[in-house]
């Protein structure tokens, strides 16, 4: 039996119709798909190792396999390019530059068997446990804070060439209002196309790296370091992020079932088992922590092709470009200036994801416990909180998140023992049509 059906003639998609993910068009069009696919995470993938300082080839490569092994364990049913998680960012930069990259990767190693965990609990327990854990107020400040606290980076970076940096930044939001559809959704990478560009105008590129690396060759791997001292502390940093790439692959799920088939929902386990799986491989040996791309869901509703045979071709492409060194150098020229002019918009995104959960959901902050779960939260992320007892540190993220649960649970518990109304009420019920005047409204 073919693992993929052909869809109607193989050249074209009829109207109202969409390539399901056991279908495929011919394999002209099934390459050309995939190479869309290779482009729009492209620029997502490739700046978290140029910011974290990561080897780029490496994190490409692993970024390819773990798409390959995702699909094999969601068995071939659910199309996604697993690339490179900005939530990993904030841990990652601060472990690095603390502890080394080998307690780094750890940690990225320490998220992926969690998240693996979480999806067996999943595949035979369902999502429920998680939504009581984790109920949109405190998703959502727990996603904002992540992004939220890498502010300083941004501007660490902005400050050593702030014409460039700015002049990136306006491009990025230029071509997000200036594009609609797929050139829309990747307006990240044309803005850092546009600041590569200004770069070299001025002068500010460095292709020494470039010059005397290898065409083909191996991507450069580095090994996990559980024994170092201070690796069990940086290790606690980084579990917060698995609740980010929950929300990530749960968000990614849903919209491919939405746009496909509601049966596609079944395979939720097995998305978080795969991308757990991905994560860990890739931490062991060098590569950044994985998630599912909202970039790749883009493609596939502009071209409404879900084949997950499109998702093949992309990983493979994805190997064979890891294996060129001057490709992964050139990507790692990078300067700070573009850097900063980009991760002024991304980071500023990672914390208005956190917020729309809370719009989303209606979360009613007129409740004194929904406003301290936020409030406090945020602050210690922005303003770096810390804590620590001999060698064991923590840093902002970790206590951000443990703050926004335990202010949302034990404060519900006091609240409703003491029926003083301050407990979370749920989501705001809807007065009228959203957007327009509420029903039966008096005239004036």
């Amino acid at each position: 039996m073919p693992l993929w059906t052909l869809h109607g003639n193989g050249r074209t998609v009829e109207p109202g119709q969409v390539v399901k993910p056991g279908e495929r068009l011919n394999w002209p069009a099934t390459v050309a798909i995939g190479a869309q696919h290779v482009v729009a995470m492209f620029g997502a993938t490739f700046l978290v190792p140029v910011i974290t300082g990561f080897p780029v080839s490496t994190t490409l490569f692993f970024s390819g396999i773990g798409t390959l092994l995702f699909l094999v364990v969601t068995r071939n049913k659910l199309p996604s390019y697993l690339g490179s998680s900005f939530a990993f960012i904030a841990p990652v930069t601060a472990a690095t530059a603390s502890q080394g990259m080998g307690s780094a990767l750890a940690g990225i190693v320490a998220v992926g068997v969690l998240l693996a965990a979480v999806g067996f609990v999943v595949q035979f327990a369902g999502m429920g446990w998680i939504d009581k854990l984790m109920p949109p107020v405190v998703a959502g400040a727990i996603v904002a804070l992540i992004g939220f606290n890498l502010a300083p980076v941004a501007w660490d970076n902005f400050e050593q060439q702030p014409v460039t940096a700015s002049i990136t930044l306006v491009a990025v939001i230029l071509f997000s209002v200036l594009f609609r559809g797929f050139l829309g959704r990747i307006s990240i990478f044309l803005g850092v196309i546009v600041g590569y560009v200004v770069a070299l105008l001025f002068g500010e590129v460095d292709f020494s790296a470039a010059d005397e690396a290898a065409w083909f060759g191996l991507p450069e791997f580095h090994l996990a370091d559980f024994a170092a001292p201070g690796t069990w502390s940086v290790i606690a940093m980084f579990l917060p992020v698995v609740l980010v790439l929950i929300a990530e692959n749960v968000g990614h799920v849903r919209g491919v079932a939405t746009m496909t088939d509601a049966s596609v929902n079944q395979h939720t386990g097995r998305a978080l088992i795969a991308d757990g799986a991905a994560t860990t491989l890739a931490g062991f040996f060098g590569g950044s922590g994985t998630t599912t791309y909202g970039e790749n869901i883009g493609v596939m509703a502009a071209t409404r092709v879900y084949s997950t045979a499109a998702y093949w071709v992309a990983g493979i492409v994805a190997v064979l470009l890891a294996l060129s060194p001057k490709i992964g150098a050139v990507i790692a020229s990078v300067p700070a200036g573009v850097l900063g002019g980009v991760t002024t918009a991304l980071y500023g995104l990672i914390g208005i994801i956190g917020i729309k959960i809370w719009v989303d959901n209606r979360v009613d902050f007129s409740r004194p416990v929904n406003q301290y779960t936020g409030a406090v939260s945020l602050v210690i992320a922005i303003a770096g909180f810390t804590m620590q007892w001999g060698e064991f540190q923590l840093g902002a993220i970790v206590i951000g998140a443990a703050a926004a649960l335990l202010i949302y649970h034990l404060g519900n518990a006091i609240a409703r023992w003491r029926r003083t109304g301050a407990d979370d009420g749920g989501p705001i019920p809807a007065v009228g049509p959203l957007g327009g005047d509420p029903e039966n409204a008096p005239e004036r």
